[in-house]
């Protein structure tokens, strides 16, 4: 499904500000993976994703969905097989937009677009009921303008326009970091659930180490660039946030230092 193969970047070379973001990553989904991805600040992890979504490209090293190998293909190619889902609950929507206008742009994905723009009944009856899964009462809310919602409800959105078309990849930023306690749990029960009934190979970042425990099949660690720690299936099911840090600290040969991540916030 998807493919990371030696897979190199570095920032500013010959510089004073130089630095390693990556260093020979291999990486590989199979389809339906759900993976968490946890490490320190500076580890990798953001540029792991945006060297998938295109954001950036690699220095070496190839990038393949499907035997496809995406590695120069720019960002908005990319979108037919990736969606993602940002830490900013303002970012991947529209907010002078309604939630309707919002989700036509996303159902639009992929698609050959017209010089017309609208909602027939069919389209909207189609996102009164996606929404409705979500829980939160935005079905009856269709011509809100976007920029109204709290940052629970955008980030619900946000994780529906993601997943509307599909995609064959998605894409999880840290995108319950900004959120209360409360709406990050909502969020995070969403995402388990539309993960689940739609079978998504996901590839989830996040500072949170119990929630990188909990959620998924599979669990990988970065540092300095590196993937130091891969693992799943009853290795993962028993792991534990003292056995995380203990595994990190004797892989890696030094002390986990982001409170962020040992405390799970």
């Amino acid at each position: 499904m998807l493919q990371l193969s030696h897979v190199s970047k570095l920032f500013h070379p010959g510089s004073p500000d130089e630095k390693i973001a990556l260093i020979d990553v291999n990486l590989h989904l199979e389809p339906g993976d759900f993976v968490t991805v946890i490490g320190s600040n500076g580890a990798g992890k953001s540029t792991l994703m945006n060297m998938i979504s295109g954001v950036i490209k690699p220095d070496a090293g190839e990038v393949c969905i499907d035997g496809v190998d995406i590695s120069h293909f720019p960002e908005f190619k990319r979108s037919r097989w990736i969606g993602r889902v940002f830490q900013d609950p303002m970012a991947g929507t529209a907010p002078h937009m309604t939630i309707e206008e919002n989700l036509a742009m996303a159902y639009s994905r992929g698609k050959r677009r017209g010089l017309r723009f609208g909602v027939g009944a069919k389209q909207r009856a189609l996102f009164k009921s996606e929404l409705s899964r979500l829980g939160i009462g935005l079905e009856n809310r269709l011509q809100a303008k976007v920029g109204t919602l709290s940052g629970g409800e955008r980030q619900a959105l946000s994780l529906l326009m993601a997943t509307f078309t599909e995609p064959q990849i998605l894409l999880l930023d840290e995108h319950t970091a900004a959120l209360d306690p409360a709406r990050a749990e909502l969020v995070t029960q969403l995402t388990r659930d539309i993960v689940s009934k739609l079978h998504l190979t996901t590839l989830m970042v996040t500072h949170n180490m119990e929630q990188a425990i909990r959620l998924g099949n599979r669990l990988i660690m970065m540092d300095g660039g590196r993937i130091i720690l891969d693992v799943n299936g009853a290795k993962k099911r028993d792991l534990t946030m003292e056995r995380l840090i203990g595994e990190f600290e004797r892989i890696s040969g030094h002390k986990l230092s982001d409170d962020r991540v040992v405390l799970g916030g």
